[in-house]
């Protein structure tokens, strides 16, 4: 890949990601490392970004990496935990602040003359998240920027392009957050904007020719846009030589199955429909645990592609539509010290009995990325425009143990909400919307009877990626008609909840 590369080394921040998303959508590549797994050879990278954290730097489980071969070589920029870094261990102090510094922030002084601060106005709004505080510059710095809390809110380190912000750029409520990335990585270390969807599928077609040759891939269709995109790459790459294979898991939306195997007519993939509904059931039957769900699950996948692998000639390899977000939640992205957060399906690799090879040609890309790589592929707009769906469906929407009654009750409800949304023109304002089956009964009256029946609860998000989201304010017209509907259309449902919880704390799904 001959493109300038970001290096952005992570210290456990959940915002890491987004500094990764952010550099990309300069149309610069970018890629994360854990702190203490610095890539030996750095002479590709032309920048270096240090993450936030979760750590103090006065404690004893401070992350020290060593940058003796960035510091004064390469251009620096350290965001948070990494400017308290670059200060407590250059001469300068770092200690408790009085008070935490949490939430939104205004610049009250900028050195008007510094490029780091081209096209940003004294007021710009920044995000704080921090409890320690940089009381002294390291030595040889100079303050380039301050809020009315926060005295020294950005510094450089003369004699070398080393920058270093309290705040967070990569976030959204950084106003000028995306200007001032650009200025550092563009206008003062001279990084070329040439990441773009069309080089990213000439290179991973090629790296797919290169990977796979001549060998027979199988690959697991959701019907979803990640699923998808990653077929159209692989099929642009080694055209028959891919086995398309969508599992209807009992777990779909309702006439989901037959729909997606229709919607890949015309495209040109080879596409088998399996439907494997009692299996997953019966794997499922008893289990209760979201985890051990999501497990058993990925476990039941795994088998029937083996099933249909072996009915294939000389399969080697296991292709998946995995993309960014789905590694970052399951274990670290890189093996860095962010925190776990949830299983995916399709993440962590297969057993040994399984002698297949996984190709993953999404694997480092975030959502809106895949999106932009569809359209440049010339993929229907409506299939791209598509909300997520989780890779275990509906399994982690019914809260508790799962039956085929469950399930049912759960796709009438989730199509009368869906179905809702397109027609009120509100499909496309949210980022994903579902509805969960909860566990418990409540009382209700329908004519002159008292019922006993189950409560579900309907959410809809706006996000970008889906590592942060919030919850979409809904017409109450709308809610109280779909309420309605889904009450008076849904045997076994007596009520109906909207949740409003954003991410975080929440999660997207409940499960």
């Amino acid at each position: 890949m001959q493109h300038d590369k970001v290096l952005i080394l992570d210290f456990g921040s959940q915002y890491t990601q987004l500094i990764a998303r952010r550099v990309r959508e300069l149309n610069i590549y970018s890629e994360i490392h854990p702190f203490n797994k610095i890539p030996a050879n750095l002479e590709s990278y032309k920048a270096v970004i240090l993450s936030g954290s979760p750590y103090s730097v006065r404690g004893e489980e401070a992350l020290h990496p060593d940058l003796s071969q960035i510091r004064g070589k390469k251009p620096l920029l350290g965001v948070c935990y990494g400017a308290q870094y670059l200060a407590h261990f250059s001469g300068g102090e770092v200690a408790p602040s009085n008070t935490r510094e949490y939430g939104r922030a205004n610049l009250s002084f900028i050195k008007t003359e510094e490029p780091f601060f081209e096209n940003v106005n004294e007021g710009s709004q920044v995000w704080m998240s921090h409890s320690d505080t940089i009381k002294e510059l390291p030595t040889g710095s100079i303050l380039i920027a301050s809020t009315h809390d926060v005295k020294n809110a950005a510094y450089k380190i003369e004699g070398e392009i080393t920058y270093a912000i309290q705040f967070h750029p990569e976030v959204y409520h950084s106003t000028d957050g995306k200007q001032i990335l650009e200025n550092f990585l563009v206008n003062i270390s001279g990084l070329h904007q040439d990441w773009t969807p069309d080089s990213f599928v000439e290179e991973t077609v090629e790296a797919i020719q290169e990977k796979v040759g001549n060998d027979k891939v199988v690959l697991g269709l959701s019907g979803g846009v990640d699923s998808t995109v990653a077929a159209v790459l692989l099929n642009k790459a080694i055209g028959k030589n891919l086995y398309c294979i969508f599992v209807n898991n009992g777990l779909l939306r309702k006439n989901e199955f037959q729909s997606v195997l229709n919607q890949y007519e015309g495209m040109g993939l080879n596409v088998k429909g399996v439907d494997a509904s009692e299996r997953f059931l019966e794997a499922l039957a008893g289990i209760e645990d979201p985890e051990k769900k999501r497990k058993a699950i990925g476990n039941a996948f795994i088998e029937v592609f083996d099933d249909e692998a072996h009915k294939l000639e000389d399969v080697k390899w296991l292709a998946q539509g995995t993309i960014y977000p789905d590694v970052i939640e399951s274990v670290s992205a890189t093996g860095g010290p962010s925190a776990t957060i949830k299983s995916h399906h399709n993440v962590g690799g297969l057993p040994d009995f399984m002698k297949l090879k996984i190709v993953e040609p999404l694997r480092a890309i975030f959502k809106d990325e895949v999106r932009r790589v569809g359209a440049t592929l010339g993929i229907d707009p409506e299939l791209l425009g598509r909300h997520p769906f989780p890779g275990p469906g509906l399994g982690i929407r019914i809260l508790g143990d799962i039956t085929a009654e469950k399930v049912r009750i759960l796709q009438e409800v989730d199509a009368i909400f869906i179905n809702g949304l397109k027609e009120w023109n509100l499909y496309d304002k949210v980022w994903q919307a579902g509805a969960m089956l909860l566990p418990v009964n409540s009382v209700g009256v329908m004519g002159d009877e008292r019922t006993y029946e189950k409560c579900v609860a309907l959410r809809a998000v706006e996000s970008t990626d889906g590592m942060t989201a919030d919850w979409v304010n809904l017409p109450y017209e709308f809610l109280q008609k779909t309420s309605n509907d889904i009450i008076n259309k849904v045997k076994g449902v007596n009520r109906v909840v909207y949740d409003i919880s954003s991410k975080p704390p929440a999660t997207i799904e409940w499960e």
